[in-house]
């Protein structure tokens, strides 16, 4: 696959911003774009996130009660979104 040169006009302090930015994540400013790019073909959404979230100790400890039930077999999977809809519905109800 053969790559292709994009050239776009921007603000010389926005440019400053996003390439301090991108350094400060590990990548360069073109890797950062090809990334957004990525995603806009991918999803069709103007939606890119670099940052990295980190688990609080709840969400730590619900991670892993949900990977110790899954390998259990204790969890539910559901062929419509309908219906798992429906099972929380009644699990509410009781």
């Amino acid at each position: 696959m053969g790559t292709a040169v994009i050239n776009i006009r921007t603000d010389a302090k926005v440019k400053s911003q996003a390439q301090k930015i991108a350094a400060e994540l590990g990548i360069s400013l073109s890797a950062l774009l090809n990334g957004f790019i990525r995603n806009l073909v991918r999803t069709k959404r103007v939606e890119f996130d670099l940052i990295e979230e980190r688990p609080n100790e709840y969400m730590i400890k619900a991670l892993k009660e949900s990977e110790e039930d899954y390998r259990k077999g204790d969890y539910r999977s559901f062929a419509k979104p309908e219906d798992a809809l429906d099972f929380l519905d009644k699990v509410i109800k009781e």
